[in-house]
This record gives C-alpha cells, sequence and structure tokens, in this order.
C-alpha cells in the first residue's frame, strides 16, 4: 500500500513563492511517474506537472516556465516549485503516484491560497 503526503501549501501573496513536497511511502518509487495536479473550488481536477522515472517533464500551459517539478528517488519525494504565482493558482494540489490501469494513488491535497 502506497502512501503519499503533500506539504508546503499555504498562504501566498501574488508574486510569491511556495514549495510544496510530496513524501512516498512503498518501494520502487523510482520507476513511476509523479505528478501534481490541482482542483479549485467550483473546477475538476486537473494536470499541474508531471515527471518521469528518466526524469522528463510536462506541464499545463498555464504553469509553464513558472512551476518546477522535480523528483528525490533516494528521499522517494517529489517537489513542486512555484514561483509568480498568481490567484488563478489558488487550489488544492494533489499529488499522484502513476500506475498502471488507471491505478493511481493519491494524496490527500494541500490548500494553496494566493490572496493580498
Amino acid at each position: 500500500q502506497v502512501q503519499l503526503v503533500e506539504s508546503g501549501g499555504g498562504l501566498v501573496q501574488p508574486g510569491g513563492s511556495l514549495s510544496l513536497s510530496c513524501a512516498a511511502s512503498g518501494i520502487f518509487f523510482s520507476i513511476y511517474t509523479m505528478g501534481w495536479y490541482r482542483q479549485a473550488p467550483g473546477k475538476q481536477r486537473e494536470l499541474v506537472a508531471t515527471v518521469t522515472n528518466s526524469g522528463s517533464t510536462n506541464y499545463a500551459d498555464s504553469v509553464k516556465g513558472r512551476f518546477t517539478i522535480s523528483r528525490d528517488n533516494a528521499k522517494n519525494t517529489v517537489y513542486l516549485q512555484m514561483n509568480s504565482l498568481k490567484p488563478e493558482d489558488t487550489a488544492v494540489y494533489y499529488c499522484n503516484q502513476k500506475r498502471s490501469g488507471g491505478k493511481d494513488y493519491w494524496g490527500k491535497g494541500t490548500l494553496v491560497t494566493v490572496s493580498s
């Protein structure tokens, strides 16, 4: 059983930065694609960024150039560095571990609020 625990959310002013972390339990962390998703109030969950086992990254257009996803396989952790934050980045951010057959694992989420 895999557990994903996010941390690092909070309140930040527009233009500010936050760094999210997701610590994963379980073995073979390094072989799985990891990702960050977010869900804003009243909206569907959407992809933010993913990083494959080889380190290839993919970003939503809305965060390109502002967010950076990375992973540390020795620590079983994936990170999301968020810069130049905007009010529309306000959402609950979820960590995801991609598994075959749609049997992904999800964390419980961490709230990011961008407001002055």
